[in-house]
């Protein structure tokens, strides 16, 4: 276009200025140093060309460096994830044939607590579980059944027609509101994994132990973040099985403070927390205190679904695994271990980050590394352990209600 607008020739470039008869193709950016100049350019120096043959195989044997390095890297983890493995499969033959059949015997043996520390077979994990956590509501499949079906019929008649006021005793407005929002939630466990959602294997399962639930416990109803412990048993045991383990797991002490909102017990935890906070934490816990951080901001939301969360699954689940050992105790623990985990970092924050570095944790956390440091909390204040720093709590506090009565200072 240009020379029919002007009537000139654009000339090629003279081939001598073209470089041709390469000895070699370069491979890389980096082995381009080892090329002639163009021949429009001085050539370089015989000083130059050996200083260039110098940095170009340093570069060579430095690539060859990291490729080797990333090789051990590659067989180290092949070693480690080979060792793992025949680790848990010997486990998994322990726990088969030698402590199910004498659960009540062995259970509280130190070899058993030992090997239950180091986490769970899956093959037997949501067994061990059921065990552990027990069934002290006498909940039976049958009755699972029952309240799964009557929460089938409020479905039911939730769609049909939200006309009537009150149904048993409880508003409609506030049981669909309930019911919305397990729905919401379902949709929101386990994202990632999409088994939980609309489509997925697991969503009308999910969707049943909730819904039975509520109709089993209304004084409870549904809390947000029980569908994350729902979930995990789901994955671990049959639905019944689930839904027992579940019901039972919620009636605990803890939890029922939690999900009740039972705000003179919530705070009778966190200041039990607090004490072996200062005790194993004392730098971190001023910086805390400095900011007025309270525990409320970070430990309700793992407390709530049992770092299911918080963590990683498979870590949260060994976190469940300790859990189901050693009782609510070992969530504190956990929270304190998570804290020693990221002290060093966490002292460099201020407020808001703090809240937010806590609110979502670093996806890169290694059981191995977060086990070692709950391993180096001391769960013992003085002489005192948690229950008694907890029964203590508990003293206190009926003794502050006592003093503040009415009818006393009447």
């Amino acid at each position: 276009e240009y020379e029919a607008r002007t009537g000139r020739t654009c000339k090629p470039p003279p081939q001598s200025s073209r470089r041709k008869n390469f000895e070699f193709e370069p491979l890389s950016t980096t082995a381009l140093i080892l090329e002639d100049r163009p021949s429009n350019l001085p050539a370089k120096s015989v000083e130059e060309a050996l200083r260039h043959r110098q940095e170009y195989d340093e570069m060579v044997a430095e690539a060859k460096k990291r490729e080797i390095k990333e090789a051990h890297k590659r067989k180290k983890i092949m070693k480690e994830r080979f060792k793992q493995e025949e680790s848990i499969a010997s486990a998994m033959v322990i726990w088969i044939n030698e402590i199910l059949p004498n659960w009540e015997v062995m259970r509280s043996t130190r070899r058993v607590r030992e090997l239950w520390w180091q986490g769970l077979p899956p093959s037997v994990r949501g067994k061990v579980w059921s065990l552990a956590v027990g069934n002290e509501l006498n909940i039976t499949p049958e009755l699972y059944e029952i309240f799964l079906s009557r929460a089938k019929e409020r479905w039911k008649s939730f769609s049909e027609t939200s006309s009537e006021n009150d149904v048993e005793g409880v508003s409609v407005a506030d049981r669909e509101a309930s019911l919305e929002l397990i729905k919401l939630d379902i949709s929101r466990t386990f994202p990632s994994l999409y088994i939980f959602q609309k489509g997925g294997p697991y969503h009308d399962v999910l969707h049943s132990i909730l819904g039975a639930y509520t109709c089993y416990r209304p004084d409870v109803g549904y809390v947000q973040g029980m569908s994350f412990i729902a979930a995990v048993l789901i994955l671990n045991l049959e639905e019944a099985d689930a839904f027992i383990a579940f019901a039972n797991l919620l009636n605990k002490p803890c939890q029922l403070a939690f999900f009740r909102v039972d705000h003179s017990m919530m705070l009778k935890y966190f200041a039990t927390f607090e004490v072996f906070f200062e005790e194993n934490l004392s730098k971190l816990f001023l910086h805390f205190k400095s900011y007025s951080l309270t525990p409320d901001i970070y430990l309700i939301d793992w407390i709530f679904t049992l770092y299911s969360k918080s963590l990683p699954l498979d870590l949260a689940c060994r976190v469940w695994d300790v859990f189901c050992r050693d009782g609510e105790e070992f969530l504190f623990r956990t929270g304190l271990g998570i804290l020693r985990l990221y002290e060093e970092i966490l002292l460099q924050m201020d407020f808001i980050h703090i809240a937010q570095f806590l609110t979502k944790l670093p996806e890169d956390i290694t059981s191995e590394k977060l086990f070692s440091c709950i391993a180096a909390i001391q769960m013992q204040n003085s002489t005192k352990k948690w229950t008694q720093v907890f029964a203590s709590m508990m003293k206190d506090i009926k003794e502050g209600d006592k003093n503040n009565s009415p009818a006393l200072k009447s």
